[in-house]
């Protein structure tokens, strides 16, 4: 099995690409997603993170926006919020991991892939990119999203050339929606033959 690690900084088409990825048949452990259902109503993590951080929960789980404000720019909030959720995740990728055990390929979407350390976990990388430009006003565009909301995004995140240096795979999201398509499916294409072939 080749494990894939899908990454990409804030508002570059991360989301779509995964998506392309699951339509093809690939199975797929999407972090963010699993975050949110924790973090839903009902979830596992709710409660830790109201007593760690009051007034973030509702009757709908927790409220991103103000779990945001409260840690957002705050390395040590920002800690306590992580040592909460990544050991859930951790536990939720193993059993992903050992379900499709059988699979020539599964990817992993994880935003902060290099940030956290996490490249041990898979076994090539690709990266979604777009211009600057792009991703700007996709971001803003976001209900809720500021100037300086972005910024403080990008301040914890890996720049996006840095990554492209790192990557096996770029994968373009700002031309068409067609041309991205093509990309991952040379991945899937690439990482699914026969080691032999």
């Amino acid at each position: 099995m080749t494990v894939l690690g899908l990454t990409g900084s804030i508002g570059m088409g991360k989301s779509t690409v995964a998506q392309m990825f699951a339509d093809k048949g690939i199975p797929l452990f999407d972090a963010d997603a699993v975050v949110r259902r924790l973090q839903g109503v009902g979830g596992l993590l709710v409660a830790d993170i109201e007593r760690q951080f009051p007034g973030t929960t509702g009757p709908s789980g927790v409220d991103r926006r103000a779990l945001a404000d409260a840690v957002l720019g705050d390395d040590e909030a920002m800690a306590r919020l992580e040592a909460i959720v990544h050991p859930a995740v951790a536990v939720e990728r193993d059993s992903f991991l050992a379900a499709h055990a059988g699979n020539p390929l599964v990817v992993l979407d994880i935003p902060l892939l290099f940030e956290k350390g996490s490249t041990a976990l898979v076994d090539k990388i690709a990266v979604v990119s777009a211009p600057e430009e792009v991703q700007r006003r996709r971001v803003l565009a976001r209900p809720g999203m500021s100037e300086a909301r972005l910024a403080a995004i990008l301040a914890r995140q890996m720049p996006d050339s840095e990554k492209r240096a790192r990557a096996d795979f770029i994968i373009p999201t700002g031309g068409s929606i067609e041309e991205t398509k093509m990309a991952v499916d040379a991945i899937i294409a690439c990482l699914s033959a026969p080691a032999d072939s």
